[in-house]
């Protein structure tokens, strides 16, 4: 039997700063002047610095460490440091909420808290992880909750010593990423350092890399593959949590000021940056490739954003999960191509592209018990709608202390992990994955199953429209819903418009099979969506409302 391979994210950061130490790595624009950027020698030393200072507070190999420091040059320097000595971030959305954040903590036992002041007094007055933390670290500020801080770490560690790099294995726990829980509560996805070896190499092969470039990392924690990437790292003035608040300006002004060439970003702060862009006539000639994945892209916001790029720009959607990210991967060309775009608007779903190799994605009947283990006939033939799973090196294996979640998302096929991705989908004939929503937002009526994205999509070409939502209310039949539409319209329609508008609607849906047997609209003033990405519609929430206002 062949021994893991070592494998730690942090060499990548040495090897660059021994091949390139004064090319910059990191660009901070919300940092004052003198303190905005470091080179990979820098970046380098410092969180070697960091690394002999965790060791002497006893964050070395395995210890689950809580993180809660804002992006910028210490949170950088810190998940470096981190992973230098082997220890095993736990990463939770603040966007979650407090009681989302506690149960989050309390799963996941961390031993080490490193946070800022404000976490630092929310974990006392919540009680976060209080049972098993035994080191405290404040970032940015005095212990004031117990422990010790970052830069009493820094001052009493060796500078200029070097730190060993942990020599982890590849099947080793690297990380616990908690999940947003858009679809049930958040759960902790374990992450082995094979896990991120392979997303790295995923990325090379979406979009592949030719001399120096530089990234801006709306989502800091993708930024952390850059320096294997050979990218520099630009840090925008953004709330990560808060992607649809962001201000367009802050992320069009580095973008011009650093010629930043590539741009990781959710659909939440393409739609702000692209309204806020063609309203003002901005062009943005050096960003030659846009990476946005967390939900669906619409393709007239690829076509908007496109208008501000110069020629030979691509926009890129991989299709994955937290748990397996990146499966697929579609450029705009292909998206905006006549058969994918007209197949689009007809409802077939959003095409998500290829499985990036070695990925592989099949699509299965749809069951929402546990299926313990693979057999091939589970599969279902191409251009059937089912569940999506998929297999490959990014594929996750477990969710941290939590059985049934792992039981009810993991397929074992002699030793392989095939994961359930939770949504619903087909593969066209030419090997294509059409995404068509979340298997937990299908609504199982009287005359068929009904699929959130075809649906919706049909709906969405209606000019007063902001967006849609099937949802399913109580038939008082068992197992059976009857299919309500949840409309969002455009800001300053008039409120007599809506009978209008519900018949205009109602004739939309009349024409085509995705969206039969919807006889109900209703009109709500604005969507509730997902804490994390701000663009996926929490349908739970409408259901419950549109049921009240249906009695």
């Amino acid at each position: 039997m062949t021994a893991p391979r070592l494998v730690n994210v942090a060499s990548c950061l040495a090897e660059r700063a021994l091949e390139e130490p004064d090319r910059v790595a990191l660009i901070l624009p919300r940092e004052k002047p003198g303190h905005g950027a470091l080179t990979y020698a820098e970046l380098h030393r410092e969180s070697d610095l960091v690394a002999h200072g965790l060791e002497s507070a006893a964050i070395g190999r395995g210890v689950r460490t809580a993180l809660m420091v804002r992006p910028g040059r210490d949170f950088f320097v810190l998940v470096f440091a981190i992973a230098k000595v082997g220890a095993v971030p736990v990463i939770v959305d603040p966007g979650m909420g407090l009681a989302n954040l506690k149960r989050c903590l309390d799963q996941a036992e961390p031993e080490a808290f490193v946070g800022v002041l404000a976490a630092h007094a929310a974990r006392v007055a919540m009680g976060w992880a209080r049972g098993t933390l035994r080191t405290k670290i404040t970032v940015g500020g005095p212990a004031l909750f117990g422990g010790t801080t970052l830069a009493a770490l820094k001052s009493a560690a060796r500078a200029g010593s070097p730190y060993a790099i942990a020599e982890t294995r590849e099947d080793e726990t690297a990380a616990v990423l908690f999940t947003s829980g858009s679809t049930g509560p958040p759960k902790g996805v374990v992450y082995t350092h094979g896990n991120f070896a392979a997303q790295i190499e995923a990325l090379r092969a979406i979009s592949p890399t030719s001399g120096p470039e530089k990234d801006l990392a709306t989502f800091p924690l993708f930024a952390l593959f850059d320096p294997a990437l050979g990218m520099t790292t630009v840090v925008p003035d953004m709330d990560p949590s808060r992607p649809a608040k962001v201000d367009p300006a802050k992320i069009i002004a580095p973008i011009l000021e650093h010629g930043v060439t590539t741009m990781f970003a959710s659909p939440a702060v393409l739609k702000r940056v692209a309204r806020y862009g063609t309203a003002h006539g901005v062009k943005l000639p050096t960003l030659r490739r846009v990476i946005s994945a967390g939900a669906p892209v619409d393709a007239l916001l690829i076509e908007q954003f496109l208008s501000m790029l110069g020629d030979g720009a691509q926009i890129f959607t991989p299709y994955g999960a937290t748990e397996a990210l990146p499966v697929t991967s579609i450029g705009s060309s292909e998206i905006l191509s006549p058969g994918v775009a007209r197949e689009t608007r007809r409802g077939a779903g959003v095409c998500v592209g290829r499985p990036v190799p070695p990925m592989r994605a099949t699509v299965i009947g749809i069951d929402d018990g546990p299926i313990a283990t693979w057999t091939d006939d589970l599969a279902l033939p191409r251009g059937a709608v089912g569940e999506i799973v998929v297999r490959g090196p990014v594929v996750t294996q477990s969710y941290f202390k939590a059985a049934a979640a792992t039981a009810l998302a993991k397929i074992d096929d002699g030793g392989e992990t095939v994961h359930r991705m939770g949504d619903v989908g087909f593969i066209d004939e030419e090997g294509r994955l059409w995404f068509c929503g979340r298997k937990a937002h299908r609504v199982v009526t009287a005359t068929g199953t009904l699929f959130s994205v075809p649906c919706e999509t049909i709906f969405n070409a209606h000019p007063d429209v902001v967006r849609t939502a099937l949802v399913g209310v109580p038939s008082g039949r068992p197992g059976l819903a009857t299919p309500v539409l949840c409309v969002e319209l455009e800001p300053g329609t008039r409120r007599r418009a809506r009978r209008r508008i519900e018949r205009e609607l109602l004739a939309l849906g009349e024409g085509a099979p995705q969206t039969r047997g919807i006889t109900t609209v209703l009109f709500h003033p604005s969507f509730p969506v997902d804490a994390r990405h701000n663009s996926k519609i929490v349908r739970e929430k409408l259901a419950l409302w549109a049921a009240a206002e249906l009695r």
